[in-house]
């Protein structure tokens, strides 16, 4: 069976953008292959933070998981740095990485903007996820589209340690493949960017049904309908319009088609039928959330026996790279 390996930040409870567009794609996929998922907590100290903070966000994320329906029984799903290989693995790869494919990374490029000193976690953050994926030969990633120049240093560097240290014809590490989600790019409520905490355009997975509601209702919808009976184009409605294909069956969406483009639902209506929708899908993972918060032995015994599990396959691959370089 194909592995898979992914990882998500701690940035605490998930939001509706990373659930459509990874997480429920992860629930999909555990079934289908062989599936490895993270809590990336190294990749979340590039910038400055709070380590009571960190680890709130870190059991809240994995809570959130579960909860989503990452199920450890077909699954391993553990945090980064209990499995200590990740950072062995990306000092040797670093030794193997050209310095011109790290400054070319768009989102150095962009972080590195707007910071007045740019510490080497950032230039190096790729290297460390290269070291994710590799460390457990994994031969594929699920990914959005902004995520495809990384994979792409992760095959850079996988070809460059097969060339020094694999015997000829015999390459190590796999070249892994991007398995692109299905769910496009979710844009925030403001209709300005994608979704993101930081920008305040969030749905909280877990929010309550109230909250979500006031969230909801002021989102953006298509300049075009003033009033009621003003005709519409759902594509010009990137928030709502696309919540919906994610959310509603497929007879609703074409509702909604119809009946934006014939002025037959006011915004405010198209709203409402979204969010019983939403409602539906979300009422089941907020129970098992709160679940979980009441039994945290649960979350405890799933991270424990995740990061066991990665740490034989880690062990492994790093007693195999350490022969291969001189270093055992």
């Amino acid at each position: 069976m194909p592995r898979i390996f992914s990882g998500i930040q701690p940035s605490g409870e998930l939001h509706i953008g990373n659930y459509l567009g990874a997480i429920k794609n992860w629930v999909a996929l555990q079934s289908q292959y062989e599936s490895i998922f993270c809590v990336v907590d190294y990749h979340a100290i590039t910038l400055t933070y709070a380590p009571a903070a960190l680890r709130r966000r870190t059991r809240e994320m994995a809570v959130s998981l579960l909860a989503t329906g990452i199920d450890p029984a077909h699954c391993t799903l553990f945090v980064q740095s209990r499995v200590p290989e990740h950072t062995e693995l990306q000092w040797i790869f670093n030794t193997i990485t050209p310095l011109g494919e790290l400054e070319r990374q768009v989102a150095f490029k962009e972080k590195s903007a707007r910071q007045e000193q740019v510490m080497a976690g950032i230039l190096n953050y790729p290297v460390l996820q290269a070291a994710d994926i590799l460390l457990y030969l994994a031969d594929l990633v699920p990914v959005g589209e902004d995520q495809v120049q990384h994979l792409e240093l992760s095959r850079v560097v996988a070809r460059n340690w097969n060339a020094r240290f694999a015997p000829e014809g015999q390459p190590y590490f796999p070249e892994p493949q991007a398995k692109l989600t299905p769910t496009r790019r979710i844009v925030g409520l403001d209709g300005n960017a994608k979704m993101s905490k930081s920008l305040g355009n969030t749905i909280g997975l877990l929010e309550p049904p109230d909250d979500i509601w006031a969230k909801l209702r002021p989102a953006v919808t298509d300049p075009a309908r003033v009033k009621k009976t003003d005709p519409g184009n759902p594509d010009q409605c990137p928030v709502i319009f696309e919540l919906h294909k994610a959310f509603s069956p497929p007879a609703t969406v074409a509702e909604v088609d119809a009946k934006c483009r014939g002025a037959g639902w006011g915004c405010v209506d198209c709203k409402k039928v979204l969010f019983e929708h939403m409602n539906a899908e979300l009422t089941p993972i907020r129970t098992r959330a709160q679940a979980l918060a009441e039994q945290p032995r649960l979350v405890d015994d799933a991270l424990d026996a995740g990061a066991e599990k990665a740490r034989v396959i880690a062990r492994q691959t790093m007693t195999h790279v350490k022969e291969q370089m001189g270093l055992a």
